[in-house]
């Protein structure tokens, strides 16, 4: 083990091995999670999310109005998503309906709960 200048009195060294085991097995896990937020990391992406998340599923044109942005904008967050794997996408006739995979969606539920029942920022 590397000297890293801690001071401490006794170092665990199961612990230490047991969390280093840990963060090895969940690597590819840990990656997959930071893949997912760092698109979450902007403000209209995260919008997009939240929307598609509580209606199930928009297209472009709805998320257009209701964000009050025009489309191309709004597309080139959506492919950024898609192609990550954050959104499937559903074509009816010619409409492509966006919704959130299962994974994504079970992963960013905790944080749309927040956001549901702690409006913290809109009452300090």
């Amino acid at each position: 083990m590397e000297n890293n200048s801690c001071i401490r009195q006794q170092a665990d060294i199961k612990q230490i091995n047991r969390c280093k085991d840990t963060v090895s097995e969940l690597s590819e896990s840990f990656d997959h999670l930071a893949n997912g937020l760092s698109l979450v990391g902007n403000s209209v992406r995260l919008k997009i999310l939240y929307l598609i998340f509580e209606e199930k599923r928009l297209c472009v044109c709805d998320l257009s109005d209701i964000l009050g942005m025009n489309i191309s904008a709004i597309s080139q967050h959506l492919r950024k998503m898609k192609d990550r794997n954050l959104l499937k996408t559903e074509r009816e006739a010619q409409t492509i309906f966006y919704s959130l995979t299962t994974e994504y969606s079970t992963l960013l539920n905790p944080f749309f709960e927040i956001l549901d029942g702690n409006k913290i920022l809109a009452t300090t």
